[in-house]
Order: C-alpha cells, then sequence, then structure tokens
C-alpha cells in the first residue's frame, strides 16, 4: 500500500476529522481498487499517512468491519477481507433488490442521468487508455448512479457498501479487460433505454447484465477455491 494515496486525502478530514469520515476515505479506497483482499492495513502508516489518531483509526477500522469490508484477525491484525463464491451470491441479491427496484420506481421521465453519462465517459476515456481498473471503478460509479436516481440517501448509503464489496469480488479476476469491457456497452444500452424513457427495457437489460455477471464471477470463484 502506497501511503501517499493517502496522505492526499488528508484534506478531506478538515478539523473535524471523525471515524466516520476516515471509514468514508478507507471504503472509497476500496471500492477503487487500491486496497485489494487480504492486505494488511497498518495503523502507523495510515494514521500518519491521514493526521488521525489510533483511536480514531480503530473505530474506523470497526465501522469498516461491520459493513464486512475489512476482518480482525486475532495477534495478525487488520486486513482487508477476502470474499467468499456465498458472498458473491449475497451481494447481487442485494444489487437485483435496490438497483432494478429503483429502476421500475422511477417516475415520469425525463430522469436526471448527468451522473450516469458522466460515468459512461468515464468508462470510454479508461478504456481508450487501457487502464481496466479504472474502467471497473467507472462501472461502479455507473451503477450508483443508477441506484441513486432513487433520490434515497439512505439506499445510496446501502449502495454504497454494497459496490466497495463488489470491488473486493472484481480482484479475483485474472483478466480484467475481458470482464470489465463488455458491460461498457451494456451500461451504455441501459442508458440509452432510460434516455428515451423506457424503464421497462432499462429494468430487463439490467437484469439480464447482473445475471451474466453473478455467473462469470461465480465460475471464477470456483476455480479459485474448488470444492
Amino acid at each position: 500500500m502506497d501511503p501517499s494515496v493517502l496522505a492526499g486525502d488528508r484534506a478531506l478530514l478538515g478539523r473535524s476529522s471523525t471515524a466516520e469520515r476516515v471509514a468514508d476515505i478507507l471504503r472509497s479506497r476500496i471500492a477503487e481498487g487500491y486496497l485489494p483482499p487480504g492486505s494488511k492495513l497498518s495503523e502507523e502508516i495510515i494514521g500518519t499517512a491521514l493526521g488521525v489518531s489510533r483511536n480514531t483509526l480503530r473505530e474506523a477500522f470497526r465501522l469498516l468491519t461491520h459493513e464486512r469490508l475489512l476482518v480482525h484477525e486475532l495477534n495478525r491484525g487488520v486486513f482487508v477481507r477476502v470474499l467468499t463464491v456465498q458472498d458473491v451470491n449475497d451481494i447481487y441479491q442485494v444489487r437485483r433488490l435496490i438497483e432494478c427496484a429503483a429502476v421500475r420506481g422511477l417516475g415520469v421521465p425525463p430522469y436526471d442521468l448527468s451522473a450516469a453519462e458522466a460515468a459512461v465517459a468515464e468508462g470510454d476515456r479508461a478504456a481508450a487508455d487501457g487502464s481496466w481498473l479504472q474502467l471497473g471503478t467507472a462501472n461502479i460509479h455507473f451503477h450508483y448512479a443508477v441506484v441513486a436516481l432513487a433520490g434515497s440517501r439512505r439506499v445510496n448509503e446501502v449502495m454504497r457498501a454494497v459496490l466497495a464489496e463488489l470491488r473486493l469480488v472484481f480482484h479475483a479476476m485474472d483478466n480484467p479487460r475481458g470482464f470489465h469491457e463488455p458491460y461498457l456497452e451494456r451500461n451504455r444500452e441501459i442508458l440509452a433505454s432510460l434516455q428515451e424513457g423506457d424503464k421497462v427495457r432499462a429494468e430487463l437489460l439490467l437484469t439480464s447484465y447482473l445475471s451474466d455477471a453473478e455467473k462469470q464471477l461465480i465460475q471464477r470463484y470456483s476455480e479459485l477455491l474448488p470444492a
């Protein structure tokens, strides 16, 4: 882990540094792929980088452990969690419940799709640059933007945690380009349906997208963790 990445986040804390805000930063770094599964989190390195006390950092660790992003191992320390096949199943069940319901519950178009459009554009730039880690992040941003159309702060908070867990799952894929790149076009198709005000088609596309992604990830996990 490069402490300079976190040192740049120190300005986000401001004077009112709290464990929740530290947790927000670490959650974002996990969601962006900078802290892969199995990484050990050093209190000294992270605390120094962010300029926070060990007590504040430990409370942030506790919050993220409750969200299933971290795990505390006795006499060893705190680690980014390594997920299981059962976790993948559960994450996609939650995604279907939240994402599909968000689209289904949309009111009368037009919808404010600026964040979703920005996420697709972000994905296009990442693909053009051959930055497949960033493309995975752009895909996550797109689906968060879709859920945000529901206009619920609580739903957004739940989705943020779920998508951070999802990033941990993505690390299992040995061919990130082969996995992420096809879904950029599928995001574009979902966006086009929403731009046309066709939320029924958008939900069908989204349901198919989630089903296919889940199958790919479970297949990969089955290869890594044979019965």
